[in-house]
């Protein structure tokens, strides 16, 4: 998949690297790939990559609990529980962003990975845009003890992310913040060759 199958729908342009950061232009919003704690994303929402029970125990969802305090947890444990490949909104509680979206990525060899990171994806960004949020930042979703392999997350998020921001939305601004220079490049690698950089 490259820019030009979206038949001039997507436009990939003005590529800026700076300190770790790349950006995309797709149509009217900006796509990044940066490195760093999603925790510290002054975005409108994170990203948490949930478990069906939204019990915040260890990763990305433990360090969301420290940072963010008890409220969100409390919020979880009114909305859990909810299936894999679905999102839930809560507060941001002390994060920096206003919200935490709770999205329910796959279990490797539990079957059907592809279609449900797809949708966990895809219903993230329904969310963002049901509430009218102009900003967004997602994890690598399924890659820590869910065992999804970081190559196919980085291209399955993207292509999801890339084909609903080619669309009509709200959202201004999707970012994908990476931990460590393994993903961060790995996602990088990927987002490259999708806007025809």
């Amino acid at each position: 998949m490259n820019g030009t199958d979206y038949r001039g729908t997507m436009r990939c342009d003005n590529r800026i690297e700076r300190a770790q950061i790349m950006e995309c232009r797709i149509n009217r919003s900006i796509l990044e790939v940066v490195e760093g704690d999603i925790t510290e994303q002054e975005t409108d929402a994170i990203v948490n990559a949930a478990n069906e029970q939204l019990v915040l125990g260890g990763g990305v969802a433990g360090a969301i609990r420290s940072k963010g305090g008890a409220a969100i947890q409390d919020e979880c444990s009114r909305k859990a529980p909810i299936g894999v490949g679905e999102a839930v909104i809560t507060t941001g509680g002390d994060l920096k962003a206003k919200y935490v979206i709770h999205a329910v990525g796959p279990r490797m060899g539990a079957g059907d990975e592809d279609a449900k990171l797809q949708n966990a994806t895809l219903n993230s960004l329904k969310i963002a845009d049901a509430v009218k949020l102009k900003s967004i930042s997602f994890c690598a979703i399924s890659t820590g003890i869910f065992g999804y392999p970081l190559d196919k997350c980085a291209r399955i998020m993207l292509r999801a992310v890339i084909e609903y921001l080619s669309g009509e939305t709200g959202l201004e601004r999707v970012v994908f913040c990476l931990y460590d220079d393994e993903s961060y490049d790995i996602f990088l690698s990927e987002l490259e060759p999708e806007c025809g950089i």
